[in-house]
């Protein structure tokens, strides 16, 4: 079997800085590369195509825009006058089909977050598709196989940590609905038009002159700086950026944290009758942060997991990691409560306000007793029956050692940067498992595209998990879905300094 080269299918970090075209990406073929304009992508298309689906039809233009946070008004890039950007919604089996018409000054790209879909329409530039020129277009069309809660979002640069996000909501035909409402609640870290951008931070990041937190250290271990050194770095290095859960808690101390578009000081309020039982559509759309998530005086019960189904659970508190989306039920009480997403291990809160009755809307700074109380992860849930990944030893192994340092800003896997490490071959109808071990001092946030897997021991079914530092987690999945997909950090910053691979299908 010839080898598949570091360099022979994929140029640039996330963002792809310098790309391939499609039609290098086709050359790969050469070596064995299943690469997205393959045969095999396409028949893995045909089959999940269903006699009579309903195409369902969108539009999205992301431009520089003005916007209203509250109080704060802020330029920023937006898929339209709001942020999140507009809500899609599809049936499981429907086909979606998107036109992006770019007015940004930069090259974009629009990433399925989740969705196990035809690998051309993946979005990554360099990986998957050419990137979308400033002033060009592209047709996202795919069938939309399961149902759950999703979102989309660019795979360029860092661009995500702007206005440009937003829910695919996919429903469950099947599905009783026993619930009387639901709300969709997106939460974000904010500094964009604050009077610096994401792009400012990056360069900050990488020179070394601030914007840091406390997370890796050299190769990931203690021996790049002593303790002492860290306050020098400047910028935003805050000693306070660490949680008692995750470790080094992000790189970025945030100005603002956001809830459905809106700074704690104004937040958005979401109104129901006591009594009722609500399904909440949590989705991390942050690119640097993790939150701890809790409704004040109430418990909430976790029916979802990055779409698929759990064993219901109870939980005072949820932590969600950057690309995670949870879905949760709750019986709402009177009155009027905060619902707070405080940003684990930082100093900030998102809030919005939850009102069934009359009563004192809370405060920016208002607390929870929930907060402190039982916490869950994702990691912490088991799956519900119909979803289990059967039973069946494993084809093919992969190691992935993350490891990273703050200065140089280096995330890397298994010691490279992309696009310089290996990528990960495998063949379709393997079951594949991915030894993920974080020899860094941050959590990370790992997401792999095309595919959901189950994390081992608990089995639970997920495409997006935080393995926290000094952790091995293994992950497993079939590999049914062909093509070349990214795998990497859903932190942004960490990706876009090259905590990123692929998996590489081959023929």
């Amino acid at each position: 079997m010839s080898h598949l080269t570091r360099r022979s299918l994929i140029r640039g970090a996330a963002g792809l800085t310098g790309v391939l075209s499609l039609g290098s990406l086709a050359a790969c073929s050469t070596d064995r590369a299943v690469g997205p304009a393959a045969k095999a992508v396409a028949e893995g298309e045909e089959a999940r195509r269903r006699n009579g689906a309903s195409v369902v039809r969108a539009r999205l233009t992301p431009r520089p825009v003005t916007l209203n946070l509250g109080g704060r008004v802020v330029s920023t890039w937006a898929y339209g006058d709001s942020v999140p950007g507009p809500v899609l919604r599809v049936t499981a089996g429907d086909v979606l089909r998107v036109e992006v018409d770019n007015q940004l000054p930069a090259e974009t790209s629009v990433h399925w977050h989740g969705i196990a879909l035809r690998n051309d329409m993946d979005g990554v530039p360099g990986l998957t598709q050419d990137p979308i020129p400033a002033d060009g277009s592209f047709r996202y069309e795919f069938t939309v196989p399961d149902p759950g809660t999703y979102f989309y979002h660019p795979h360029s640069g860092v661009q995500l940590d702007r206005g440009l996000y937003g829910v695919l909501v996919v429903d469950d035909p099947d599905e009783p609905g026993d619930y009387d409402d639901e709300w969709i609640v997106v939460l974000d870290d904010w500094v964009d038009g604050t009077g610096r951008t994401p792009d400012d931070i990056l360069t900050e990041l990488r020179s070394g002159s601030g914007s840091g937190g406390m997370g890796g250290m050299d190769d990931g271990s203690m021996s790049g700086m002593d303790h002492g050194s860290m306050g020098s770095m400047g910028g935003m290095m805050g000693e306070g950026m660490q949680s008692r859960l995750l470790g080094g808690a992000g790189d970025v101390d945030y100005p603002h944290y956001l809830v459905n578009g809106r700074t704690a000081d104004a937040p958005v309020t979401l109104t129901g009758k006591p009594g009722q039982r609500v399904r909440i559509r949590f989705v991390n759309a942050g690119s640097d942060t993790a939150f701890r998530v809790a409704l004040g005086g109430h418990r909430m019960t976790l029916t979802h997991s990055d779409g698929f189904p759990v064993v219901p659970v109870p939980a005072d508190a949820l932590l969600i990691g950057m690309g995670e989306r949870f879905d949760v039920t709750v019986t709402l009480a009177e009155g009027v409560f905060p619902l707070i997403a405080s940003a684990e291990g930082k100093n900030g809160q998102g809030v919005a306000v939850v009102r069934t009755g009359a009563g004192r809307t809370p405060s920016a700074e208002a607390r929870s007793g929930e907060l402190s109380r039982r916490v869950l992860l994702g990691t912490d849930l088991r799956p519900a029956a119909d979803v289990r990944l059967a039973d069946r030893s494993t084809d093919r192994d992969h190691d992935l050692v993350l490891g990273g340092s703050m200065a140089p800003y280096r995330w890397t896997i298994n010691g490279e940067t992309f696009p310089d490490a290996d990528p990960l071959a495998v063949s379709e109808g393997e079951r594949v498992r991915l030894r993920i071990a974080n020899h860094s001092m941050m959590f990370h946030p790992m997401h792999v595209h095309g595919h959901t897997f189950a994390v081992a021991g608990s089995g639970v079914r997920k495409d997006t998990v935080i393995v926290r530092p000094m952790q091995t987690l293994e992950v497993d999945f079939d590999a049914d879905n062909p093509g070349q997909w990214a795998a990497h950090c859903h932190n942004i910053y960490h990706a876009e300094a090259g905590m990123m691979t692929a998996l590489s299908y081959r023929a």
